[in-house]
């Protein structure tokens, strides 16, 4: 029972508390006196009463912090599971509805951990034991280091070192490390420098760069820039069908920079947009997904320089993901 739980104030509380038991009190007393009950019989059964009507209302006060109590214990064991009744108005209902949104947060933090340690298991388990069998075929003298051995072998090297290094950018999102270097950067041919390292892919899709106008430029940290559209350009080339396109277009948008990247995929669906920013949300269901980081480092790089990064309405129909990611600033040179 709670039934101060509407009164704003813990001291408004105690003072009601307080005015109750003294008017039970002296009002038993009056009540003794009038029926001419003897003192040392009505004084026993006054503070009874008056320690009743104090526990009654005093329980549910305190109730929340005896549910924190316990649900603190519980964390330290691991189960973040447990929530505190807040429905006073006090600032016991305020500390018992910052505690919950705490215990939210952690429960968040041990679920992230643990599919992070579940994740990252799986990719390095996969190249790891592909590279194994190659090289444990070439030492047993069942294969012969031909080119397409070598390749196989690069291919699941260059796997890992894909994850390791979006495992260090993770690392650094969580740490806060990111200083930025700004430099002003020409969005025509920083494009087609990028666009002409995911073509090493081999991808086979097509690659096409816009830049309107020619020579927009925007004011950023080149090599976090790469780390941006290096990552929309994977994710494109992944989910684009053979002989699909990817489209890089870069355009003023009032006082802002526009970035797009476009691909002939089978897209997102509306319900899935506001997910595959988040770490290791892969998409994929055509079963291209890769580790789960790509976007979420585009997403940090994107804040990091003040902006904003979203899946965007396709523009025709049939066009697949169009993800958009909007910067401050861009100039002319």
């Amino acid at each position: 029972m709670r039934p101060l739980d509407r009164i704003g104030s813990i001291k408004l509380k105690l003072g009601i508390l307080v005015g109750v038991s003294v008017v039970v009190a002296v009002s038993l007393t009056a009540v003794s006196g009038y029926l001419g009950v003897r003192t040392r019989w009505t004084l026993p059964v006054v503070i009874v009463l008056a320690l009743l009507v104090t526990q009654l209302l005093a329980r549910g006060m305190t109730s929340p912090l005896r549910e924190m109590t316990a649900a603190a214990r519980g964390m330290a064991t691991g189960d973040y599971a447990r929530r505190v009744t807040a429905t006073s108005n006090d600032e016991v209902g305020d500390l018992a509805r910052a505690f919950n949104t705490m215990a939210a947060d952690l429960a968040a933090v041990d679920r992230h951990r643990r599919d992070l340690v579940a994740n990252v298991s799986h990719e390095l388990r996969t190249p790891v034991s592909a590279l194994r069998a190659v090289l444990e075929n070439l030492v047993d003298g069942v294969g012969q280091p031909d080119r397409a051995t070598l390749q196989a072998a690069l291919h699941q090297t260059e796997r890992l070192s894909g994850l390791v290094t979006d495992l260090l950018d993770l690392s650094r999102v969580d740490a806060g490390i990111a200083p930025l270097v700004r430099e002003t950067v020409a969005l025509q041919g920083f494009l087609d420098d990028t666009v002409a390292e995911a073509r090493l892919s081999r991808r086979p899709v097509t690659y096409v760069v816009r830049v309107d106008p020619a020579d927009l430029t925007v004011h950023g940290d080149r090599s976090r820039l790469h780390q941006l559209v290096a990552n929309l350009l994977d994710n494109a080339g992944r989910h684009s069908p053979a002989g699909g396109t990817v489209t890089v277009v870069a355009r003023r948008a009032g006082d802002r920079t526009v970035l797009e990247v476009t691909d002939d995929g089978p897209g997102i669906d509306p319900d899935d947009r506001a997910h595959v920013f988040e770490r290791f949300t892969t998409g994929g269901a055509d079963g291209t997904g890769g580790t789960g980081l790509g976007l979420a480092i585009a997403r940090w790089v994107t804040q990091l320089h003040g902006g904003r990064i979203e899946v965007a309405e396709p523009d025709r129909p049939g066009q697949g993901c169009r993800i958009r990611a909007t910067l401050p600033g861009g100039t002319t040179a």
